[in-house]
């Protein structure tokens, strides 16, 4: 079964010259959100979200990158980084040209750090990033212990994912991942990749950020906290760590609802 057929009434359309599939859920009370995924994945991942938010009355704009979940199959081999923030560009507009106002934008790891660099020049009326990709300001205060080499090649494959080996994700929350993860454009990881050898990562220019903000990360020792921490001090942004969690298990796992009950206390601020 199709997550979607789960989840409340909605519209589809495809948007664009690539295509893009965006889902939209209607509301009337608040600011549209926008929801931009991570690498790998597609709006299938914010599953778990969606009706949260839906309930709230926020109006929810759930976007899929080029190539990615029902968007039109293109060559990941030639997709760049600055492909992807065309495609949000293109997504802000249709919002805007919908609701007549600007989005907050919500981005999820790769997502985060394409956020990041969309809100330096797009008008957003807020900006939560939930484990981003850190900048290359970040990473140069916090760098990563250990470092890999680039061995992706042409295209990333899917993540392997193991249904025993996860802190806060079922065994049903992986399986219903690895229904849907696919390939990923290696020249879009590689360019945010700061874990990667010779990778200094995306600049983010911080005074040209002018939304309020907010910094969620999963967090498993010091570092990670640390890092979070200089990420928030960066943007000038709220942060809320939560220990004991996985990356994906922020969005899809059996803690979900704390993350999402933290954004819903930003929003309504």
């Amino acid at each position: 079964m199709d997550y979607i057929q789960s989840l409340p009434n909605h519209i589809e359309k495809y948007i664009g010259e690539n295509d893009l599939f965006l889902e939209i859920y209607k509301g009337e009370a608040h600011p549209p959100l926008l929801f931009v995924h991570g690498g790998y994945t597609g709006s299938w991942m914010w599953s778990k979200y969606i009706p949260h938010f839906v309930r709230q009355g926020y109006p929810c704009y759930v976007m899929n990158l080029r190539s990615h979940y029902k968007s039109r199959v293109m060559d990941m081999s030639q997709i760049t980084f600055e492909d992807y923030l065309e495609d949000i560009k293109e997504i802000i507009a249709e919002i805007i040209a919908d609701c007549g106002e600007e989005p907050i934008i919500i981005g999820f790891s790769v997502g985060g750090i394409l956020c990041q660099k969309i809100a330096e020049t797009e008008k957003c009326a807020g900006l939560i990033l939930i484990d981003s990709c850190i900048s290359k300001e970040v990473n140069e205060v916090v760098p990563y212990d250990v470092l890999i080499e680039n061995t992706i090649g042409m295209i990333a494959p899917a993540p392997e994912r193991n249904e025993d080996s996860s802190i806060d994700e079922s065994k049903e929350d992986i399986v219903f991942q690895k229904k849907y993860l696919s390939m990923e454009s290696s020249k879009a990881i590689v360019a945010c990749g700061c874990w990667i050898k010779g990778v200094e990562g995306i600049s983010i220019n911080r005074s040209a950020i002018k939304c309020p903000t907010l910094v969620i990360k999963s967090v498993n020792n010091n570092e990670d906290d640390r890092r979070g921490k200089a990420e928030a001090q960066h943007l000038n942004a709220e942060y809320t760590g939560f220990w004991n969690t996985t990356h994906t298990g922020l969005l899809i796992g059996q803690r979900y609802v704390e993350v999402v009950n933290r954004i819903m206390e930003w929003l309504k601020k």
